[in-house]
């Protein structure tokens, strides 16, 4: 059965957590922030074309976060040093932060599903557990840049071939590992409590990959500052 945790909602303090930084020296944790607002994105690894799109569409929004003193964060499932190397040659104005085994995803409440065995009597349960079935007939294409809606693992192998992204064999454990990790964002205001949420495809696997858009989470950060 998949760890049915709970994610944080707003009102909520943000967890403890210090993590290495992929692009920036040392641990950053909630203590170095506390007093600034910031947002902070929960991904699966490197091996995730449409989490490293998302790091780019964060990235992009830099200078307006900046500009209503918002700090910006992502937490990859990737151990640091791959990370590292790869940010060598794909850098961001993000802070990317490393947690390979998920401690921090778990803290926040990010949920992570399993699959049924064949033949289970135990209800499936959206996003905690599903059966092979249900997730194989999922079709995707959040981005627009598929020919056509395609089966998720399907889905991310077209992109890195047409990202040139081969997984290495860092990527291909975390992949094995926590390949059902979904994605978070929260934006904790300058007390540390949550303000925002948002869980990918919370309810429907049909919705996997569908991020927050700029629209959205500039119009968070605007409610934060009321």
């Amino acid at each position: 059965m998949g760890d049915q945790i709970r994610p944080l909602r707003p009102g909520e303090p943000a967890p403890a957590f210090a993590l290495p930084a992929a692009n920036v020296e040392g641990l950053v944790s909630l203590d170095n922030l506390r007093g600034r607002a910031f947002l902070i994105g929960f991904f699966r690894g490197l091996h995730c074309p449409f989490c490293r799109r998302q790091l780019g569409q964060l990235a992009s929004l830099q200078p307006t976060m900046r500009a209503a003193g918002v700090e910006t964060l992502a937490v990859i499932n990737t151990p640091v040093e791959r990370a590292r190397l790869y940010f060598r040659y794909q850098p961001t104005p993000v802070t990317l932060l490393c947690d390979p085994d998920c401690h921090t995803h778990r803290a926040f409440g990010v949920p992570r599903g399993e699959f049924l065995p064949d033949g289970s009597c135990e209800p499936p349960e959206w996003p905690y557990r599903a059966t092979m079935a249900q997730f194989k007939a999922a079709r995707i294409n959040p981005t627009g840049e598929l020919p056509e809606p395609l089966q998720p693992m399907e889905a991310n192998t077209v992109l890195n071939a047409k990202d040139g992204f081969e997984l290495d064999e860092a990527d291909h454990a975390i992949l094995a590992n926590h390949g059902t990790q979904l994605v978070g964002h929260f934006l904790i205001d300058a007390a540390g409590v949550v303000g925002w949420a948002q869980i990918e495809a919370r309810d429907d696997p049909n919705n996997l990959c569908i991020f927050p858009t700029p629209a959205q989470i500039i119009a968070a950060v605007g409610s934060l500052e009321r």
